[in-house]
């Protein structure tokens, strides 16, 4: 599971780099060129799909996604398992949603293209959604067979935090 972790973090790293690189590229063509290019947009759109699914899923695993622990920090120890086993099943439910959708997604429109991209399947650009549905669902069923992953993970759980 480390070593998907690790990819999944690797994967949204080349697609926010590629962003990073290719939206300004855009910006600089259409102003300063003066001779628009009209792939950025839409490829930055595709790299921010794989960004956000593929890194969600890691997100998930290193426990660093947006979490209210309000109500974690008022509850006993107890409380506090059984809460967070609620959320973990709830988002194995979200993984198997992304799945079963993800899969329709990819399929009902695996016949049209990309007007900027005429050679690329519309279908190809929605397989980050089910693929990190399953991603997520691993993930999922790590934390409630095992727990948290181990302290030595590549996670970022280990950093301090600041007080402010």
């Amino acid at each position: 599971m480390e070593w998907l972790y690790i990819a999944c973090i690797v994967i949204a790293a080349v697609a926010m780099i590629v962003i990073t690189v290719i939206i300004p590229y855009g910006v600089f063509m259409r102003y300063a060129a003066n001779s628009a290019a009209s792939w950025p947009e839409p490829a930055g759109v595709l790299m921010m799909i794989v960004f956000s699914f593929i890194g969600g899923a890691a997100a998930y695993r290193a426990n660093a996604h947006i979490a209210v622990g309000t109500l974690l920090n008022m509850v006993n120890d107890t409380n506090r398992r059984r809460l967070q086993f609620t959320g973990d099943v709830g988002m194995g439910i979200i993984g198997v949603f992304m799945v079963k959708w993800g899969v329709q997604l990819v399929a009902t429109v695996w016949q049209n293209s990309i007007a900027e991209f005429p050679w690329l399947s519309v279908g190809v650009t929605y397989i980050p959604i089910p693929v990190a549905g399953v991603i997520t669902l691993l993930f999922c069923i790590e934390r409630l067979w095992l727990g948290q992953p181990p302290e030595d993970s590549f996670t970022f759980r280990d950093q301090p935090q600041t007080e402010g």
